[in-house]
């Protein structure tokens, strides 16, 4: 009789059917999975088995190294360093059918959020009328009065919100929370589902999964649509790289083709909003903001805000800006609305609402406090408006019963006093879906988090999925899952076929052109220190190997004399790395060294990685992957000190070769590379005075060459020995040596004279008379008359040069609004 064969590991449909069968032995009743699985699910599944085998670890592995290669992450507020994005291999599938009732409850709801949010700035006819008390309006801290009576420009006051859905044990939606002040989330939906398109790339076709381009042209197109101008220019104003969601503001803005810009950024002047650029000010017709709405103005606002941009909302009430979402919309992010928005759905619309709210009692009405008390064990304490009451000092939302003792006397006691700050709300039992655990498919309880966006035509459009925030445990209850500990893609999945979409317009619609747009002066400042600290970190590395190599290692042969050690010290002191040792022995000069590579409290080589990683932090829209990953790199670790500099100077050599190769001819990499030229213009500089003088021995000039990199060249050229005159004009005074001064002096005049001019009169700038100074000064001088005083005076211009250029094309406080010649366009 013939016997079973085992499952094949190339067995993808055998691998799928155990894992579902293995999955609902396990699954409680309400996983989205069911009795009858879809088989959408087993399609799913099978993709997965397909790339990682019977292994669904090496499945959880490979998305999540897709989504580190995208660039995905986040920041725990208070925490510098951010952590992966934390992606499950498991997407959550969704029947069209069942996903058209949820679009159509997002729209409604979209609908209903934007009646009221006009009224209540408007002619407040809600409050009049007894709908909205009062109190739940005026008590909240998000309700913002400088915006009463101010008609947005497009007449709307949302352009984009996000909702929270819960889905019950029995397969009903539910809506946990609404986000309308800045809503995130969105940049890492579609980050998911690329990851997850890399993952399982047949998916797409095999079960009709809906795109997600669609969408974000809609949004695109609706900003637009509301802006006076006919090419609008959108910025995505950011708090900065320490956001908890800076990794996907910068994917967003890339994406959708916005400014990434930060408030230091942006003036209001005259009504009119503008963008600081190397080319002067710029129109600003849109903004879609992720910071706190009370921070965007601090003449409006708060007047303590440093993030925000004084007279923005000047230009928005005259109708020159158009701000998404208007401020004051987070009135009705509070809890306490929950109570009215279905007596308000039913007023306003018409109809009751298709995805109905979580029970909420606001404790500001004394029937619904009675009820809340009398029933407080069996409930969900929260704040009524967002914001920690005394009662709850944490400000999150605890069960009742679980709230015992002392602190339960703390609570009735602020409830009695202050009620208006609490509500009471049912609390929701969540279904779960599968996500893969060390021990296999588990059962998690999972939120969903759906956005919408106004489209060109004032409609309203829904993003089909969005993302899933699963929990760290198997209680389903949403009080206890909190923000979850995985994400997982969602996909939208039917009969229909769905056409390929890009957010891209067609190749024919488009009009070519070689210009990459604009360019702020804070990012051309951040290229321009990314560029001298690349090369300030190269070049101190060359002196610790010159002097690991020639003085401590006991390997290398000949020692340096100390006359040379001497001046290498100099170098490495005068630079800020390190404190001038006590003696030029072997253990004071390995010290120095350490301290040099190490130690983060001098101007080492780690301080100068961490200053030129937080730049590519914050440069994450314009700088390509590879050049973020070689930045964001841990600090070699592992071998001697020698074989860890050997590694740094790789790492900056890589990130030299993919600027040089990689980077596009814009002003961006011209600042990049004029401050790396800058930089290595003063290296050297220092350099041959320190080690080529008159009175230079051999191990001066042979270091010189070596700190030039330019030993091969010299004796591929000379080959009768060292001598002093040779070497300082091949490292100083030869234009065709790339490591010479003069060839630095060479290329920065050429960026200075390729860079924007803010004058048409043809006379130079300040910058490049200082170019031009420098450029007489090298190509005039002789190797034999080069002293210390002449390249002491080049040393000083290349600081005064320095000077000019961040005077004219970075931020210097107020200074740019005042600069002649500023264009407004």
């Amino acid at each position: 009789m013939a016997t079973a064969a085992a499952p094949s590991l190339l067995d993808p449909a055998t691998h799928a059917a155990r894992w579902i069968a293995d999955y609902r032995a396990r699954a409680t009743s309400g996983d989205v999975l069911g009795t009858d699985p879809d088989p959408a699910w087993s399609a799913m599944f099978e993709e997965l088995a397909a790339v990682a085998g019977d292994d669904l670890g090496q499945a959880r592995e490979r998305v999540q190294r897709h989504a580190e290669d995208i660039g995905t992450g986040f920041r725990i507020i208070g925490e510098s360093e951010e952590r992966p994005w934390p992606l499950s291999p498991v997407p959550l599938l969704i029947e069209a059918e069942e996903w058209r009732t949820i679009e159509a409850g997002i729209v409604q709801r979209a609908d209903l959020l934007e009646s009221v949010i006009a009224d209540l700035y408007g002619d407040a006819t809600l409050v009049t009328r007894g709908l909205i008390p009062a109190a739940l309006v005026g008590g909240s801290p998000f309700f913002l009065r400088p915006m009463a009576g101010l008609l947005p420009p497009g007449g709307h006051h949302l352009q984009f919100i996000a909702v929270d859905l819960g889905r019950g044990p029995t397969g009903e939606w539910r809506v946990l929370a609404d986000h309308l002040r800045s809503p995130a989330g969105a940049g890492y939906a579609l980050e998911n589902r690329l990851a997850i398109a890399r993952t399982l790339g047949g998916l797409q076709s095999r079960i009709n999964v809906q795109r997600h381009a669609p969408f974000f042209a809609a949004f695109r197109d609706g900003l637009a649509a509301a802006c006076r101008r006919v090419e609008p220019r959108i910025g995505l104003l950011t708090p900065g790289r320490y956001s908890a969601s800076y990794a996907e503001q910068a994917h967003l803005a890339r994406y959708l083709g916005f400014l990434l810009v930060e408030g230091a950024d942006l003036a209001a002047l005259e009504d009119k909003l503008y963008i600081r650029t190397i080319d002067g000010m710029k129109r600003v017709d849109a903004l879609w903001h992720r910071i706190d709405p009370r921070l965007l103005d601090p003449l409006a606002f708060d007047s303590h805000s440093h993030i925000g941009v004084a007279g923005l909302i000047d230009a928005a009430a005259a109708g020159n800006v158009v701000i998404a979402n208007v401020p004051g919309a987070g009135v009705l992010e509070s809890a306490a609305f929950g109570a009215f928005l279905p007596a308000l759905a039913t007023r306003l619309l018409g109809a009751d609402l298709i995805l109905p709210n979580i029970a909420t009692w606001w404790c500001g009405q004394d029937r619904a406090r009675g009820e809340v008390l009398d029933d407080l064990d069996r409930m969900l304490i929260g704040p009524a408006f967002g914001v920690a009451p005394l009662g709850l000092p944490g400000g999150v939302a605890l069960q009742g019963a679980d709230i015992t003792g002392a602190a339960r006397d703390a609570l009735l006691a602020d409830m009695t006093r202050r009620p208006q700050d609490y509500v009471g709300q049912e609390i929701v039992r969540l279904s779960t879906m599968p996500v893969v655990t060390d021990a296999g498919l588990a059962a998690r309880p999972f939120t969903l988090r759906v956005f919408a966006a106004r489209g060109a035509d004032g409609g309203w459009t829904v993003l089909p999925g969005g993302f899933a925030r699963i929990g760290e445990h198997p209680d389903p209850r949403a009080a206890v899952m909190g923000e979850g500990s995985w994400s997982a893609d969602v996909a939208i999945h039917g009969a229909e076929t769905v056409a390929p979409v890009s957010l891209l317009p067609p190749a024919d619609t488009i009009h070519v052109r070689r210009n990459p747009g604009t360019l702020p002066s804070r990012v051309a400042d951040n290229f321009f220190w990314l560029g001298r600290y690349l090369e300030r970190g190269e070049a101190l590395l060359g002196i610790v190997r010159v002097m690991l190599g020639n003085s401590i290692d006991a390997d290398a042969g000949a020692a340096l004399s100390p006359e040379t050690v001497g001046r290498l010290v100099g170098l490495v002191v005068g630079g800020g790395a390190a404190p001038h040792p006590a003696t030029l022995r072997r253990a004071d000069l390995a010290a120095l060294a350490r301290t040099a590579m190490e130690d983060a409290g001098w101007h080492s080589v780690r301080t100068i990685n961490r200053l030129a990683r937080g730049i590519g932090q914050g440069s994450r829209d314009r700088l390509a992957a590879d050049v973020v990953r070689l930045l964001d790199a841990p600090y070699p670790a592992k071998g001697g000190m020698l074989d860890r500099a050997g590694s740094l100077q790789r790492r900056y050599a890589a990130l030299s070769g993919l600027s040089a190769e990689h980077m596009g001819r814009t002003a961006a990499w011209r600042f990049h590379d004029l401050g790396r030229r800058l930089e290595r213009a003063l290296s050297v500089t220092r350099a041959v005075r320190a080690f080529g003088m008159a009175q230079a021995s051999l191990d001066d000039l042979s270091t010189l060459l070596d700190l030039a990199d330019s030993q091969i060249s010299y004796r591929q050229r000379y080959l009768t020995g060292i001598a002093r005159v040779p070497v300082v004009d091949l490292v100083a005074l030869d234009p065709g040596n790339p490591r010479s001064l003069a060839f630095q002096i060479c290329r920065i005049c050429e960026h200075l004279a390729a860079l924007p001019v803010l004058e048409d009169d043809g006379m130079e700038e300040p910058q490049q008379i200082q170019g031009a100074v420098l450029t007489a000064i090298v190509s005039t001088a002789t190797a034999a008359a080069l002293d210390a005083d002449l390249l002491g005076d080049v040393e000083r211009r290349l600081f005064q040069l320095s000077e000019a250029i961040a005077r004219r094309y970075f931020l210097q406080g107020a200074e740019p609004l005042r600069a002649a010649g500023m264009t407004l366009a």
